[in-house]
């Protein structure tokens, strides 16, 4: 068995830009969805979500050999806020309280779990796999 060690903070930042770049393959599909069926601009933005999918399953499974699954999915929660994010720069979405408040409960959720689970790790000697 190998050896734990502690989530590093740069482990987190490759997580958190690979959870943007799964969300802007949503962003791909609802760009593709205004465009002709089979178009070359459909076929274009269409493929370009695929190509970011590959991306972010690649690096997945990268970021999942370094933490613990579970610590992985809770944070991928962001990308509820990326979509807030990606849907008022781009399409130029409002915002509106409740949206924001929803974001932010999203975001102390993750924190909260994360924290969490970093503390249960330590308090057995424990941390993500290397």
């Amino acid at each position: 068995m190998r050896a734990k060690t502690a989530v590093t903070i740069p482990v987190y930042l490759v997580l958190h830009a690979m959870l943007a770049v799964y969300s802007l393959s949503s962003v791909c599909s609802k760009l593709a969805a205004g465009q002709p069926f089979m178009s070359a601009g459909f076929m274009l933005i269409y493929g370009a979500s695929i190509a970011l999918l590959a991306v972010y399953a690649i690096v997945w499974q990268q970021v999942i050999k370094r933490m613990p699954l579970t610590t992985a999915y809770a944070n991928k929660a962001v990308t509820l806020v990326w979509g807030l994010v990606w849907g008022r720069v781009i399409f130029e979405e409002e915002l509106s309280p409740i949206k924001l408040l929803g974001a932010a409960v999203v975001l102390a959720g993750v924190v909260m779990f994360s924290m969490a689970h970093d503390e249960d790790d330590d308090a057995r000697g424990e941390g993500a796999r290397p």
